[in-house]
């Protein structure tokens, strides 16, 4: 169970997704009054091929784009979560600023990290411009499940429009499976753009700095340690 607003903005992620030729994401069957009913997939051991699946996958999940940086799924409310944090999904015309106004710099101030500097140089640091890709917005390895069925599935997503590079440096933070072989996979299917790794710990800081938020302790390290490495880069 979860607020109500959570629960549609998850629905509503979920059913976003689900693109041709996109990893596969359990069926939505109803979202009212705050309980999630959805389709139980059944898991199974990483392997190779599943992750070159995966990251062929992902490339046309973020190839299918948004409406807008910011932009919630249709259906989806402008307040929604990222994990326990909440979340405003509120549209922009462009990346950089929108970045540093809406995912960095609220969170920073709760979790009082300096990201100043970061903010005043977003765009020199934002690398080149992209149209808005469909994120999943939490993509951790706790929300990449290996199935019973050979696929990897997409679970508990917090799904807006943003850069694709936040899914891939996401995916970096905390690990996954054959993770090298998921980015080759991939970068054959859409190409990153010059710099892609120098830039992975800007697009990392957002995640960071909520888990900064909500658990403090080392995460508030990390967080400025990835603002300084965002600077260096």
């Amino acid at each position: 169970m979860g607020t109500p607003s959570a629960t549609a903005a998850e629905a509503a992620g979920l059913r976003w997704l689900r693109v041709d030729g996109g990893p596969p994401v359990p069926v939505v069957h109803s979202a009212l009054g705050g309980r999630l009913v959805m389709d139980e997939i059944p898991h199974g051991p990483p392997n190779l091929q599943a992750a070159v699946t995966f990251g062929r996958r992902l490339a046309a999940l973020h190839l299918a784009g948004a409406e807008a940086f910011g932009s919630p799924p249709p259906g989806g409310p402008r307040e929604a979560t990222i994990g326990m944090a909440a979340m405003v999904n509120e549209p922009a015309a462009e990346w950089p600023s929108w970045f540093a106004s809406h995912r960095i710099a609220p969170y920073a101030h709760q979790a009082g990290v300096d990201v100043s500097e970061v903010c005043a140089r977003i765009d020199s640091l934002a690398g080149p411009a992209e149209p808005p890709s469909r994120l999943h917005g939490d993509l951790w390895a706790g929300n990449v499940l290996w199935g019973a069925d050979g696929q990897v599935w997409l679970i508990d997503p917090a799904a807006h429009g943003r850069h694709r590079e936040s899914d891939l440096a996401m995916l970096q933070l905390f690990g996954c499976p054959f993770l090298d072989h998921v980015l080759g996979a991939y970068r054959e299917v859409a190409p990153l753009a010059d710099g892609w790794e120098a830039r992975v710990p800007l697009h990392q800081l957002f995640p960071l700095l909520v888990h900064a938020v909500l658990f403090g302790g080392g995460y508030h390290t990390q967080a400025e340690a990835a603002a300084r490495a965002a600077l260096r880069s």
